[in-house]
């Protein structure tokens, strides 16, 4: 069997690269002595792909919101029982998640790697759907749906997306709505899976100690996909670079407002390492700006504005990308205010070129002792998979990565009229 290997011989590590018939591609990153393997199958599909054209068809398909995370439910009912029994009598560890843009299958184990590893491969591969269970799955989404719609935290975030965008998809919970969902049936879910999980559109990947050569046999043995690779297309609707709006609010049960907000981004436009090098950019701004080193967090922590809730990231995908940053606070409107000033600041005084290394240094850091561990490996490699790179490449980004470019990121990103804020207030009179 021919497979590809490759040396990362900045960080030592190997990968190897086997590529199936049908179009899916898998990957084996061995950790020699590591007791946990770590086995994933994951699809090009999420919560924003609800607007597509069928392969062999010409006219678009619409289909429900939430539809991408139904069927990821629905994957683990099989004809004989539960998959998830079925993980657990093998002493594994298994799992799923639907995001926006991807759909991961997955488990951990110690031993018995083979049996997991195919049993992971036949149930993605196998779905079981009928009128009835679709119905049955209706009432349990629903009720997951309705809990997440009295979560602070998740509100204030989706609310956040809805200030940044007025038609993207990327708005809508990824679980859809209780009055979407009603809208699914066992045609519409067989749809969608032809269409998204053929191998194609899919990943394997296994980290661990074990041995490619065998992962990849039992791959091409488990792989039984017949149709030929088509393109997808996908649809997604236009989208003003400005918000939609810049300040939205919600009342709940919390003791303290929480808040979220951050900077609308329009570079999702790049591609490969581009890409990689513009998140790597705005994510290194943000802990220059507001980490906890930063005189700007020290300020505003120090006045009791946050608290060590206050965290902050950055997200760039297909069709969307923005920044992010909140927590709990008696006056997210001063903290808005005093970002923005800190902001203004640093556009007339520069950027500090020391703080900008010493942070970079310690973010290749933190990238390095991910390698330890082979969750994180799974995670990272997966979450940028489907950009056309994948986790090595990081470190080539580092490496190349200018102060003279960050700057002109931060000129870029940091604009105030692509600005929002979400506040999830407390309910007058209430609280917890």
């Amino acid at each position: 069997m021919n497979f590809t290997t490759i040396e990362y011989k900045k960080v030592n590590e190997v990968m190897h690269v086997y590529e199936h018939k049908s179009g899916l591609k898998a990957y084996v990153i061995p950790k020699k002595g590591y007791f946990k393997k770590y086995g994933t199958f994951s699809t090009h599909y999420g919560s924003i792909n609800n607007e597509f054209v069928v392969p062999g068809e010409k006219e678009a398909t619409r289909v429900p919101d939430g539809i991408a995370h139904f069927l990821e439910h629905k994957l683990f009912d099989q004809k004989d029982g539960s998959v998830m029994d079925k993980f657990a009598d093998l002493g594994s560890s298994p799992n799923a998640y639907t995001g926006f843009n991807k759909t991961v299958y997955l488990f951990s184990c110690t031993d018995k790697f083979e049996d997991n590893f195919k049993l992971l491969l036949d149930f993605v591969q196998n779905p079981y759907i009928t009128e009835e269970s679709v119905e049955k799955e209706k009432g349990i989404i629903g009720q997951e749906i309705r809990m997440y719609e009295d979560d602070p935290s998740w509100r204030s975030f989706f609310n956040l997306l809805g200030a940044f965008y007025k038609n993207n998809p990327v708005r809508t919970d990824i679980a859809g709505t209780v009055e979407s969902i009603g809208k699914i049936n066992k045609d519409v879910l067989y749809t969608c899976y032809n269409t998204f999980y053929h191998p194609s559109n899919m990943v394997v990947l296994v980290v661990g100690d074990v041995d490619p050569q065998s992962v990849f046999e039992q791959l091409e043995a488990s792989i039984k996909e017949t149709r030929s690779k088509q393109e997808i297309k996908r649809i997604f609707p236009e989208e003003e670079k400005g918000v939609n709006t810049h300040y939205i609010e919600q009342s709940l049960e919390v003791s303290t407002p929480l808040f979220q907000m951050g900077f609308k981004d329009h570079m999702f436009e790049l591609k490969g390492t581009d890409l990689l090098k513009h998140e790597v950019a705005v994510k290194l701004l943000l802990e220059m700006i507001m980490g906890k080193s930063s005189g700007l967090y020290n300020r505003l922590y120090g006045e009791g504005l946050i608290n060590s809730t206050f965290e902050f990231d950055y997200t760039i995908e297909e069709n969307y990308a923005f920044s992010m940053f909140g927590g709990e606070s008696a006056h997210p409107d001063r903290v808005r205010e005093r970002i923005l000033d800190e902001i203004e600041h640093l556009r007339k005084n520069n950027l500090d070129k020391s703080s900008y290394e010493r942070i970079k240094k310690a973010m290749v850091g933190r990238l390095l002792r991910q390698l330890n561990s082979v969750e994180r490996i799974s995670h990272l490699f997966i979450s940028v998979y489907f950009k056309d790179v994948n986790l090595f490449d990081y470190f080539d980004v580092y490496d190349k990565i200018t102060f003279e470019y960050i700057s002109e990121v931060f000129r870029e990103h940091f604009n105030r009229e692509h600005m929002a804020l979400s506040v999830v207030k407390p309910v007058k009179g209430g609280g917890k």
